[in-house]
């Protein structure tokens, strides 16, 4: 009977049909360019060593603010920049930089560093957080739930889907001839709820097309993720 129970609940999960964070997955926000020529080593890094890791919700956004340099981002998007201005505003820096990785909504890492990268991974998955979220499919909805055993503050529920993979032929700018491959590359990122963590939270949103979606749970004005999941 066991046996049958686990192997019952494992074909759910390879369905998809609902996902609920595990062992508490670390969020790990790329920002990058294809203008920029120091970003490659970092595109690669968390290409082959980040995107697929199941412990991680790795996630690629390009930012727009190197466009002049005389290549054009088809990938990127200003409110992508605008979202790691905020980052860099609430933890009192006066800049931004690519290749940058945010782990966490805490830690502002040079994104080809990886030891560093590694060990505030590493952190990060030491940490056990009061909060859960899930995300289903409905037909032509998501649902999202999430609780909290102690509210830790005011809180904002995200919803960002994301493409897998593309190579990239760069035929200007600072990356001139390369072919660069990124990974999970955000589509859209958008702000579904605000919840203050009190009640269990129940929210629907519009489910578009067939690619992963995560939903991530992170404490208002740019502060600590406490919780994300993620439906392929």
């Amino acid at each position: 009977m066991t046996r049958l129970i686990s192997l019952i609940a494992m074909s759910w999960l390879m369905l998809g049909s609902v996902v609920v964070a595990q062992d508490n997955p670390v969020v790990v926000e790329l920002y990058t360019s294809q203008g920029c020529s120091s970003c490659p080593p970092a595109d690669e890094y968390f290409h082959k060593s980040l995107a697929d890791r199941d412990d991680l919700i790795a996630l690629s956004l390009h930012v727009d603010y190197w466009d002049y340099l005389g290549w054009k981002d088809h990938l990127a998007s200003p409110e992508y920049s605008k979202r790691q201005r905020n980052y860099a505003s609430a933890a009192g820096h006066r800049s931004v930089y690519t290749p940058q990785m945010i782990i966490g909504g805490v830690d502002h890492v040079v994104g080809n560093h990886p030891y560093e990268v590694k060990d505030k991974i590493a952190d990060h998955k030491k940490k056990k957080s009061a909060v859960d979220v899930s995300i289903e499919r409905s037909g032509n909805r998501f649902i999202i739930k999430a609780s909290s055993s102690t509210s830790p503050g005011p809180m904002v529920v995200h919803l960002v889907r994301y493409r897998p993979v593309e190579t990239v032929k760069i035929k200007r700018g600072e990356n001139a001839g390369r072919s660069l491959t990124y990974a999970n590359i955000v589509e859209d990122w958008d702000e579904i709820a605000q919840w203050d963590g009190k009640a269990p939270l129940r929210v629907k949103a519009p489910a578009r097309g067939d690619l992963p979606v995560v939903a991530i749970v992170q404490a208002r004005d740019f502060g600590p993720i406490w919780a994300a999941a993620r439906l392929k």
